[in-house]
């Protein structure tokens, strides 16, 4: 199955985007969901049709869920509180009701998350269209997953787990629940949960199609958004110019308006990007109902490969070094910033940072140098003698 995130600033129309692409898809005949977390129901309104946590049919081949949060944190918390019973017990702890739990904090994007690996686990569809939140909540929100099991992975190793075996004997010995067992089985648990969405999110066939109105304000949204979408490894399929003026308009007063847009669609065209730009026009209204989608003339959405991994160039018989090389389309060399810890390195590119396992042959180096040059981070390795074999 694909999956298309739909992303970009606030707005820019991303919902009536996601909805439009999902009924385009539909009416191609392939069966597809489009999905999203938003309270106001945005989505039901582009759609014509109130959307909730089942899924609604709204045309044949399609249908929408909106997630509830609310109702998925109080799940959460009373399954946590279940496999809690024992230390909970033995503490004396009185236990909490489901009428009495209120939604906490980030619970929007886990309640997401955990739609997006129960709809993408779906044989019954093709296509799941996301409907995210602006660029910079919806990274933060997918690189969630591989962060919480980073954390995991620190606070339980997995070498520490191994000792779960000798816990049933040790509560015998000692007479008492161990609250170490159900802390780490609660781990286990979560850590597949994380593991299944992020093979989600970094699959060949998922992508983002980027959402923004042309203009000063959204080329820089752009802009900031392929940085921080290549950082992260993930795939731009299209960009959707939207809400363009007629360009034939008689009207003076649009006529600045009319241009800066022009500008920005053909500078986004010109930079030679490897995914589309599709310009939508403006309706000259808020798309409401499967007629408005329809004339939107979104196109469906291709199947392609995947992104390419990130290379290590071998020059340790001309330079001496090893060259890990990572796209960082858009990045400013003043907003760069690396720092090696153990066999990890922390790229920070503007507002975004994220920590990468560093491969195999690189652990063994130490960072000899880092240069940006044509959209490319390229960062150089001088191996480490003492690590390195000789011979090689």
């Amino acid at each position: 199955m694909r999956t298309l995130l739909v992303t970009g600033p606030g707005g820019s129309g991303r919902t009536a985007a996601a909805a439009g692409t999902a009924l385009a898809a539909a009416r191609q005949g392939h069966r597809t969901r489009v999905l999203s977390a938003d309270r106001d129901d945005s989505l039901g309104a582009a759609l014509g049709t109130a959307t909730g946590p089942e899924p609604v049919t709204v045309a044949p081949h399609l249908t929408a869920v909106r997630v509830d949060p609310a109702a998925h944190s109080r799940a959460e918390l009373l399954d946590l509180q279940d496999r809690a019973a024992g230390a909970l017990d033995l503490l004396g702890a009185q236990r909490l009701e489901g009428e009495e739990l209120t939604e906490l904090p980030g619970a929007d994007q886990l309640a997401l998350l955990k739609a997006l690996r129960k709809a993408a686990a779906d044989d019954q569809l093709d296509l799941l269209v996301v409907d995210l939140p602006p660029t910079q909540q919806a990274l933060a929100l997918l690189a969630l997953p591989a962060q919480l099991r980073r954390y995991l992975r620190r606070l339980l190793p997995p070498e520490r787990q191994a000792a779960r075996a000798l816990r049933p004997m040790l509560a015998q010995l000692a007479g008492v629940p161990m609250p170490a067992q159900w802390l780490y089985e609660t781990a286990a648990h979560l850590d597949e949960h994380l593991a299944a969405v992020q093979a989600v999110i970094e699959a060949d066939t998922t992508a983002v199609r980027l959402v923004a109105e042309p203009g000063p304000a959204g080329a820089d949204a752009v802009r900031t958004a392929a940085t921080g979408l290549a950082l992260h490894g993930l795939r731009t399929e299209a960009l959707v110019a939207n809400k363009a003026l007629p360009a034939d308009s008689a009207d003076p007063w649009l006529a600045a308006l009319i241009a800066q847009q022009q500008k920005a669609v053909a500078e986004w065209r010109g930079a030679g990007t490897a995914y589309e730009i599709h310009e939508v026009a403006h309706l000259g209204r808020d798309p409401r109902g499967i007629d408005d989608l329809a004339s939107l003339g979104l196109p469906e959405v291709r199947t392609e490969p995947g992104p390419a991994p990130w290379p290590v160039d071998d020059r340790l018989a001309d330079d001496g070094v090893l060259v890990w090389r990572i796209p960082l389309p858009g990045a400013v060399r003043e907003e760069l910033d690396l720092i090696r810890r153990g066999d990890e390195l922390v790229v920070t590119a503007g507002p975004f940072r994220r920590v990468l396992a560093l491969p195999s042959a690189l652990r063994r180096c130490g960072v000899a140098g880092a240069g940006l040059r044509d959209d490319e981070l390229a960062i150089r390795f001088a191996p480490d003698p003492e690590l390195w074999p000789r011979g090689h």
